[in-house]
């Protein structure tokens, strides 16, 4: 299996926090050597939401 990018890191992490994950796409992730872009990915896109989700209270109340 070819080394995925970080593009592809970036949509893989996405579409499973979405829940809307292809089971080729989840058996191809669990094919990579490493898991670390992934968890990388994976807490700067919770960080980010979490950020967003602040940022949205903050500007109602």
């Amino acid at each position: 299996m070819a080394k995925k990018n970080l593009w592809d890191v970036v949509k893989s992490v996405a579409a499973s926090v979405l829940g809307v994950q292809s089971d080729a796409n989840y058996k191809s992730d669990f094919e990579q050597t490493s898991f670390v872009p992934y968890a990388v990915v994976g807490v700067l896109f919770v960080l980010g939401l979490i950020g967003i989700l602040v940022l949205i209270v903050n500007l109602v109340l």
